[in-house]
């Protein structure tokens, strides 16, 4: 007896002892943002909402918010400074124009590629998609929200606006964050990806 509650006892420790990853979300995608700001070391949230913190809120998933685009490359576009959310100027040109349908209407947006991830390794083929769209202010953060994208092969790209997300200074002012462009307003109501945050 004595020997198997000291197994028990073994058992209860050891899993206590491991640091398991959090759970929350109902994709993989929504798990890995929740890990990634329930994590002291990651999270962008400043302690006291840390603190409170059980999970982001999101829309549920819906495969009709996963699209694929037509992507017409602008090779010859200007660098610009985008503004950002502090004094700081972001460097950007136009990678692309995104066209795709969504609900049955068709829209565009401009995907922006940043010129100081052309000196990075890991962020050479990153692409930037910042949007507005018409649950801003209401159900998602009034500033618009932002899906990363990579450079395809091809003349096509997947939008998944399942992983719309906000920008980091909606949940913490230090951060300077690239503000919208207004041409990339969505005449549309996006109920996919991440919701306001709410402190």
């Amino acid at each position: 007896m004595k020997f198997i509650n000291a197994l028990v006892l073994f058992a209860i420790l050891f899993s206590c002892s491991e640091k398991k990853p959090a759970a929350i979300g109902e994709t993989a995608y929504q798990i890995e943002q929740n890990n990634i700001f329930k994590d002291a070391s990651k999270s962008p949230l400043k302690a006291k909402d840390l603190k409170n913190f059980d999970g982001l809120d999101f829309f549920p998933f819906d495969s009709s918010y996963v699209v694929k685009a037509s992507l017409k490359r602008t090779p010859d576009s200007e660098w610009f400074n985008m503004k950002t959310t502090t004094e700081r100027l972001s460097r950007e040109r136009i990678f692309g124009v995104a066209i795709f349908q969504l609900k049955g209407k068709t829209y565009q947006l401009n995907v922006y590629q940043g010129e100081e991830n052309l000196n990075s390794e890991a962020y050479r083929d990153y692409l930037f998609l910042p949007f507005l769209d018409d649950t801003n202010g209401e159900e998602t953060y009034s500033g618009g929200r932002y899906i990363d994208l990579r450079i395809p092969e091809s003349d096509t790209i997947q939008i998944d606006f399942n992983k719309a997300y906000n920008p980091l200074c909606a949940f913490n002012e230090k951060y300077s964050c690239p503000i919208v462009p207004r041409v990339n307003y969505l005449d549309a109501r996006v109920e996919a990806g991440v919701k306001a945050f709410k402190k």
